[in-house]
């Protein structure tokens, strides 16, 4: 970052020399009897039993090593625990760096070095899988990383390999002394959906705490949220939107967070109502199955005031049942890993804007829509979103290459979104640059899925692209030209291609459709809008793929 537009936010009061653990601080002191967390594992703390509870996590990072600026990397489902090595990064200087939970040993050990991990953190079993074997393979012959360290249980057969966090936090361990930084310095590191440290180059989206603070401040002044609020998270917390969002935002303003370490519809609906959560966050299936639960069982959410909806486009017939049928306001955001949504429909405005739009601008925040020079074009034409502003990230790591690109001189982030804004501002998404499928709010690259359909039996060319889905936005379509004489493949044969090659389950096609040819450019690229074409045909016509 350029050093005038530096001094510029601060000299606006956009930035300051604040951290995030001074403000967790000043919100112990404020509301330290207040509850702060709880997850449906039976954790739930205050403000002050949770900072006491990450000083005995920092106590742990410290016995390992980890000082100012070391990179600690951690997979933890969301529950307290999340919390509590969260706040532990921040009382050392530490970077944070939580990951999904998809990424395995090969993938798992390339992110671990690209990312120069000092310590990783895992849960010890997910999805009634045990991950201790898979952890060794995934931690070895990483020279910077000083150790591994287990959550929530310890391995089969009582496997001593790793020490378990729990476990550790019995001990007495003294807290060390707290690193005080500056509001500048680099504080968390999210990986964004298509990341994949095995494969294609890795994009992990740096933040400084001044990029957090503004852009949560922000999101609790745009919605009204107060220390009153409590919201419901069932997304995961490496994401921008669980930790933004689920986490930051509420320990900013003295709020509560509501955890559910997997979402289940009717069990989330017992968990807000017990809780009397007031609001939720997430890609669009959760309030679509929300509201589908809801209209069966004739149950309320009678304190949810609102919830709001990213990673998916907005259906207006959705956005009238949960008002009409449970008075639930739905609002759209919009906004990425590198410039976290800045774009909300305003509980006040969702009404009106029925799902048409994805909302305006957070204050603070420019965004313009520019064409393929980056020249802005006039209002309602369809252009690529560019937003600046003290959230938008500050770099890839380790990639200025990447950086160059999505980032200008200026400041400006290109998203590769095409979106169009009128003359009020509203902005309205209507495709993607990038060759992505937004399903269910994860970002899936057409690119790699392609890829790895390479050398599958009976094909001889193939395409990927998004096929349109009322629930989750979008799911996986392959398009497949056959080989001759050989068997035709299947949505079945081809699965079964994919799981011998250890391609994870997110990446298998949903839909496969086969084609005499798959259209091109004369340079060879794949005319994915034909591909559209002729899928919306065949689905119109009640075609169910193959």
């Amino acid at each position: 970052m350029d050093g005038a537009r530096r001094d510029r936010y601060h000299r606006l009061g956009q930035w300051t020399d604040d951290t995030l653990l001074d403000r967790w601080d000043r919100s112990v002191a404020a509301y330290g009897d207040r509850e702060f967390i709880s997850d449906d594992q039976g954790g739930r703390y205050t403000y002050r039993e949770m900072d006491q509870l990450a000083g005995r996590t920092a106590a742990v990072l410290r016995r390992y090593s980890i000082g100012a600026g070391d990179v600690v990397t951690f997979q933890i489902t969301p529950r307290c625990a999340f919390a509590a090595v969260t706040l532990a990064c921040f009382k050392l200087g530490a970077v944070a760096v939580p990951l999904g939970m998809c990424f395995e040993q090969k993938e798992l050990n390339a992110l671990l070095a690209f990312l120069d991990s000092r310590l990783h953190l895992s849960m010890a079993y997910y999805r009634d899988k045990e991950r201790v074997s898979m952890l060794k393979g995934a931690t070895a012959g990483l020279p910077l990383l000083n150790g591994t360290i287990l959550v929530g249980g310890s391995c089969p057969g009582e496997d001593s390999s790793f020490p378990l966090l729990e476990s550790l936090w019995q001990e007495a361990l003294s807290p060390p002394p707290c690193h005080r930084g500056h509001g500048d310095d680099l504080a968390v590191i999210l990986c964004t959906s298509g990341t994949s440290g095995a494969t294609r180059g890795s994009k992990a989206v740096m933040f400084t705490h001044n990029n957090i603070i503004f852009s949560e401040d922000g999101f609790n002044r745009e919605l009204g949220l107060t220390e009153e609020d409590a919201i419901f998270m069932p997304a995961p917390l490496n994401h921008a939107t669980g930790f933004h969002h689920g986490l930051i935002s509420p320990m900013l303003r003295g709020g509560r967070v509501v955890l559910q370490e997997r979402f289940h519809c009717a069990q989330a609906v017992r968990q807000m109502n017990d809780e009397r959560c007031t609001y939720s966050m997430g890609a669009t299936p959760f309030i679509y199955d929300l509201v589908a639960r809801l209209d069966e069982s004739g149950e309320e959410l009678p304190w949810l005031r609102f919830y709001v909806s990213g990673g998916a486009p907005l259906p207006e017939e959705l956005v009238k049942r949960a008002y009409q049928n449970h008075n639930i306001l739905v609002c759209e955001c919009y906004g990425s890993t590198e410039s976290v949504p800045h774009v909300f429909v305003r509980p006040k405005d969702a009404l009106q804007v029925m799902g048409r739009w994805a909302g305006q601008t957070m204050d603070g925040v420019e965004v313009r829509i520019v064409d393929k020079d980056h020249n802005p074009v006039p209002p309602n034409v369809i252009g690529e979103e560019a937003s600046r502003g003290p959230n938008v990230f500050v770099g890839y790591w380790k990639r200025p290459d990447l950086t160059r690109q999505a980032l200008d001189d200026q400041g400006w982030y290109y998203s590769g979104d095409l979106c169009i804004m009128d003359e009020a501002g509203n902005i309205k998404v209507v495709g993607r640059k990038k060759d992505i499928i937004i399903r269910g709010g994860e970002n899936l690259n057409t690119n790699e899925i392609n890829d790895e359909l390479e050398g599958c039996p009976g094909v001889t060319d193939h395409a990927v692209i998004g096929m349109p889905d009322s629930r989750l936005g979008e799911r996986i379509c392959a398009f497949v030209v056959c080989r001759p004489q050989a068997p035709a493949p299947t949505k079945d044969s081809v699965i079964a291609y994919l799981k011998a090659k250890h391609v994870p389950k997110r990446h298998w096609p949903e839909r496969l459709e086969r084609i005499d040819a798959i259209p091109r450019t004369d340079s060879g690229k794949v005319k994915k809008h034909l591909l559209a074409q002729e899928l919306e045909r065949r689905m119109a016509a009640g075609e169910e793929g193959v």
